[in-house]
């Protein structure tokens, strides 16, 4: 609600749908065709969309997406919250001439835009290496040579921090595989648990920490190290926060990756702890009960300042900025746009 949400301005959404003279209802069906090309999860109509502009109901993390979609706008310009350092504010005039309008950018653009969220974690890492080796897969293809080899990127973070997207985002640019700890693992986890007396969705207690998380892991690396032996580059998606804070964890896999010529880039995708409880409830999955009913002792137990060891890189997705960028290059990539 608005009375808690101090930064959230409902007239600016009413504003840029009168800007480009849309009514309720036409808005309603243009979210609706935005949800259905990203996958967003909103039914969009006018009692909606009229509640959010009144500022009774704040909109979830899938509207205020697509509303950036539709408008050509980040969240900071829609009034949902405050611009983050050197991002685009709201603007002062109530009704901006049709020449300053925004345009969706060309697809290099928009490419290169949501890629520059990757940048150095540390200062033996090139995030203009890593980004020309993915717009060169963008361009040519999967199997676009490299006298470099295959090379493998770790992208983790925690829940509901927005790896997955980026991940994604990533793997779809490049035709490169996403291996997901989750899908790769879970039914057999599920199963794992129950066979040794905890809960199936237990990701909390000491039985999962100690007697199945390592062999999830290990079966995510091993069907890494499949495909990497076979030359192709792969994206693995999963938390990694234990593998990132040991610095010996991550100089042996650099070692092993070097010997077999593959480029490793560990990226830790950054969030501030409102959004990510934010994704977290929204997505409502059963795993993350446990820390819905203990978010207090959960977010107590995280280090908001961690970065992994060794050489990495960092996507800033505090406020979903980050997976913002991901959505306008979606957007331009499939066509989308009034």
């Amino acid at each position: 609600m608005a009375r808690i949400r101090p930064d959230w301005n409902p007239d600016l959404l009413r504003m840029q749908r009168e800007e480009i003279g849309l009514t309720l209802e036409d808005t309603g069906e243009k979210l609706r065709e935005i949800a259905e090309r990203h996958g967003f999860n909103i039914a969009a109509n006018f009692q909606t969309i009229w509640s959010h502009e009144k500022g009774s109901v704040y909109p979830g993390p899938h509207y205020r997406r697509a509303y950036c979609r539709l408008y050509h706008r980040n969240e900071a310009q829609l009034g949902f919250r405050k611009a983050l350092p050197g991002e685009e504010a709201p603007m002062e005039s109530t009704a901006a001439p049709a020449s300053t309008q925004r345009r969706l950018p060309n697809q290099p653009d928009a490419v290169h835009q949501a890629l520059r969220s990757i940048r150095e974690g540390t200062d033996d890492v090139d995030s203009e290496l890593l980004r020309n080796r993915v717009l060169n897969a963008w361009r040519h293809g999967a199997a676009a040579s490299s006298t470099d080899g295959p090379v493998v990127i770790l992208v983790g973070g925690y829940a509901g921090s927005g790896k997955s997207e980026f991940a994604k985002f990533l793997g779809g640019l490049t035709s490169w595989p996403i291996l997901d700890k989750d899908s790769l693992t879970r039914p057999l986890v599920d199963q794992l648990l129950v066979a040794l007396g905890g809960e199936a969705h237990d990701r909390s207690s000491a039985l999962y920490r100690d007697k199945v998380r390592p062999f999830e892991y290990r079966c995510l690396m091993e069907a890494a190290w499949d495909n990497l032996d076979c030359g192709i580059s792969t994206i693995l998606d999963a938390p990694f926060i234990a593998e990132f804070a040991q610095a010996d964890w991550m100089q042996r896999f650099q070692n092993r990756c070097r010997s077999k010529r593959v480029s490793v880039a560990p990226i830790w995708v950054e969030c501030d702890p409102e959004s990510m409880r934010e994704y977290i409830e929204f997505r409502g999955a059963a795993r993350d009960a446990w820390k819905m009913e203990s978010w207090d002792e959960y977010i107590s137990g995280l280090d908001l300042k961690m970065r992994p060891q060794g050489p990495h890189f960092v996507v800033d997705n505090r406020l979903g900025a980050a997976v913002a960028l991901v959505d306008e290059a979606r957007d331009v990539l499939s066509g989308g746009g009034l």
